[in-house]
Parts: structure tokens; C-alpha cells; sequence
């Protein structure tokens, strides 16, 4: 995906920050150990950066998808959305904490079939829900149970879209460099 706009905001950080902005940083630094360059950038508009923080503390800490499961969700949208930084970080948070097998992520970065079943099922409800903007047929429904997930599934998937489309949408205006621990997961949208 090329970015055919990219805003003149420069990021934020502590010590530029407005102080509601900084506030917000100084949470996230507090939490994480650093600030990611995509909050520096999302920080212009603290209540985009504060939404993007709720929503995906309650995805990760209330959704009944297993870690594993939960990657699968935000990486096969990030993967859809052309968000190679996103791409990137939810790799490294793949492979060093939710120890998702590397062919499950090296699938869904190049998109194709997920080596495991249930997370081939999981991987393409995501993808219809998000082709389809939320509007998913009977039989895609009835696959995506079959696999042996819930309705209750379905709306958590609506979550995690709702807080990639801040975050992937946020990256592609800002060209986001991605952060030098992601690195080595470096991904780049295909080219048509």
C-alpha cells in the first residue's frame, strides 16, 4: 500500500507534548517500559490515543480469544489494513509473548492458508468481517462456529477491528517508522 498522504503533525513526546497528551504518554511509557512511535503520532489527538489504549487493554484483557487466537485476529487485519508497522509489532508480539508457532505467522503475513485449522478458521471470519464491513453470510457464520467459536467471538472480532482501524489508519498518515525492536519483523504490503 502507498501512502498517498502523509501529515505535517509531528509526533509527540514528553517533552513536547501538550500536557494532556503528555499525560497520556507518560501512562503508556509507565506501562510499557518506552512510548511505540505510533502513539507519538496518534498522541496529536490525545482521545484518539486514549481510545486505541482502552480498546485494546479490554480486547487483550476481556475477549474469550486465547493469546495465540488474539494475534491471529489483529494480525490478518493489520495484514488487510497494509499496516506494515503493525504488521511488524504484532509479529514480535507473536513470537516473544504469545508464542504463536511461526508458520501460523508467517501465513498470515503472506497470506496464506493458516497450517492449522482452527486458525485458518479464525484467520478467514476475520478477513470476511473485514471485506465485508461487518456483514458476514450464514455459511461464513456457520463456518466460523463449526470451528468451534461463539457469537459472542464475532463482536470481539468487532472490537479488535474497531481498534486496528485507529491504530493501521493512524500509521498510514504518518508513515510511522517501525519502533527498532520490531524491526526484525519488518513487513511490507504486497504491490498490485
Amino acid at each position: 500500500m502507498s501512502h498517498t498522504y502523509k501529515t505535517a503533525l509531528a509526533p509527540q513526546t514528553l517533552e513536547t507534548a501538550a500536557p494532556r497528551a503528555k499525560a497520556v504518554l507518560e501512562q503508556a511509557k509507565a506501562k510499557l517500559g518506552f512510548i511505540p512511535n505510533m502513539y507519538t503520532g496518534m498522541v496529536n489527538s490525545p482521545g484518539l490515543l486514549e481510545t486505541y489504549l482502552l480498546g485494546y487493554e479490554q480486547f487483550r484483557g476481556e475477549s474469550t480469544f486465547s493469546s495465540v487466537e488474539q494475534e491471529v485476529v489483529f494480525l490478518t487485519i493489520s495484514r488487510e489494513n497494509g499496516c506494515a508497522y503493525c504488521v511488524a509489532a504484532h509479529s514480535m508480539i507473536a513470537d516473544a509473548f504469545s508464542k504463536v508457532p511461526p508458520a501460523v505467522t508467517d501465513a498470515i503475513r503472506a497470506g496464506t492458508t493458516i497450517p492449522d485449522a482452527r486458525l485458518q478458521a479464525l484467520g478467514a471470519f476475520t478477513q470476511i468481517m473485514w471485506a465485508s464491513r461487518g456483514n458476514p453470510t450464514p455459511e461464513a457464520v456457520a463456518a466460523f462456529l463449526a470451528a468451534g467459536f461463539t457469537e459472542r467471538q464475532m463482536l470481539e472480532i468487532i472490537l479488535a477491528l474497531a481498534v486496528k482501524t485507529l491504530s493501521n489508519y493512524s500509521n498510514h498518515l504518518f508513515a510511522t517508522p517501525v519502533d527498532d525492536m520490531f524491526k526484525g519483523r519488518s513487513w511490507a504490503p504486497a504491490t498490485t
